[in-house]
């Protein structure tokens, strides 16, 4: 080292004291240690920019947290960073930079933030299972990486081992191989956050866009819920459904969706304030409905006698809660109750609570003309909407309420004669 350099002694600056003005005892190469008049001490380094050609003064911390020998290293290394042309004071602002970068692109945090917005947009139950899949899936592979650190190989390998995975959906159903399906929706959940995170600006490239989904994820073979649609079994169901001995406010949902056939998140938790008894209506607001397009108005439909009856005896036993098909426990019946309930009356893998959906629609369209309905309103009747954006716009107002009123007269006194 140069008789220039390192000209101090831990000594000299221990024993050096404050004086009325601040001054300076200098250690060689630009390195000074600034003696305050409060008796602080702080190591400076000086040096001219390469890049600027501009006097810059470094702060390298106080002594004594910092020593005369750890300023002396920091201060080598600021050096060296100017032979190679760097300003040490630049070159740490673009390592901060980098830094607070990597923090805000890490995947979780980037992913939770997602999550939230998508809490508020989604019903509760979907949202439940998208989330599940994100924790389950990719937090295991991602949650400590940079999403701009992603790469084409990182997604192929998450995917190939959704694909793998099976699940066991219910203590009634043998072990099935659900992995095309979880890993089309893991696929898609992916995508949308990376989306997400380029519109946050905390992304550079979705390398989603590059990569064929169909060559990676088979063809999910579309699996349709059972139904019976053949007049005697059909009778039988109805007979059946109403002559069940289980739980009242099991009885009495299936009994309801056997005439309203809404889909299972919407059956179990009916709210008492969605019915209009005066009106003879149900009303259950778009947000909570599958098709959740704010264009779009809440589904509203009317009510018959016979569904009144039906809410009617309900009333009696639960309106003193919120929910309509009340547990024994004192909360909405689980999804699948009415599923067990079939099960349980010997229709297990031949009708499903979902499947009345399907009984009414291939019933309903082979009898449009006595009915006097078209085809369409059948689809709003059970909320099947467009999705396209010019179609919506353009019909989105539309009220069906007053042409429903045929379908579930009719519908009704069909379940009926049935019935008798």
């Amino acid at each position: 080292m140069s008789r220039e350099y390192n000209k101090l002694s831990d000594r000299q600056i221990k024993e050096a004291k404050p004086k009325d003005k601040d001054y300076v005892l200098t250690d060689g190469g630009g390195l000074q240690l600034n003696i305050r008049a409060n008796n602080s001490k702080r190591w400076e380094h000086i040096y001219k920019s390469p890049v600027t050609l501009k006097r810059r003064k470094f702060p390298l911390g106080t002594y004594p947290t910092i020593t005369l020998k750890t300023a002396r290293v920091l201060r080598d290394e600021n050096i060296n960073l100017i032979r190679r042309g760097i300003c040490p004071i630049e070159d740490k602002r673009t390592k901060a930079k980098e830094i607070k970068n990597q923090e805000e692109s890490n995947f979780k945090l980037i992913t939770d933030k997602w999550l939230e917005y998508e809490k508020n947009r989604i019903a509760l139950n979907t949202f439940k299972k998208k989330k599940a899949i994100i924790v389950n899936d990719a937090y295991p592979f991602f949650e400590d990486k940079s999403i701009n650190d992603i790469t084409h190989k990182d997604i192929m390998n998450v995917i190939n081992i959704r694909l793998k995975k099976t699940i066991s959906k219910t203590s009634s159903n043998e072990k099935q191989n659900t992995g095309v399906e979880t890993a089309n929706k893991l696929f898609n959940y992916l995508d949308t956050i990376f989306k997400y995170a380029i519109t946050m600006g905390v992304c550079k490239y979705n390398p989603f866009q590059d990569i064929l989904k169909n060559m990676i994820i088979p063809e999910s073979k579309v699996k349709h819920q059972p139904k019976l649609t053949k007049l005697d079994e059909v009778k039988k169901l109805v007979k059946d459904i109403y002559n069940y001995k289980g739980h009242y406010s099991t009885i009495n949902s299936l009994k309801f969706c056997l005439h309203i056939p809404l889909r299972a998140e919407n059956l179990v938790n009916l709210k008492w304030e969605y019915i209009d008894f005066e009106e003879k209506s149900l009303t259950i607001p778009r947000k909570l409905m599958k098709t959740k397009n704010h264009n779009l108005p809440d589904f509203k439909v009317p009510l018959t006698n016979e569904v009144l009856d039906i809410l009617k005896e309900q009333e009696d036993l639960t309106s003193y809660q919120e929910y309509v098909f009340l547990s024994n426990k004192g909360k909405p019946l689980e999804k699948n109750t009415p599923n067990n309930a079939l099960v349980r009356m010997g229709y297990k893998g031949k009708q499903t609570q979902h499947g009345l959906r399907g009984t009414f629609r291939s019933i309903v369209e082979t009898n449009l003309a006595e009915i006097n309905v078209s085809e369409k309103i059948v689809e709003r009747f059970l909320d099947h909407n467009e999705t396209k954006g010019q179609v919506i716009a353009y019909t989105h107002q539309a009220s069906y309420f007053e042409q429903f009123k045929p379908l579930v007269i009719w519908w009704s006194n069909y379940l009926e004669s049935l019935n008798k």
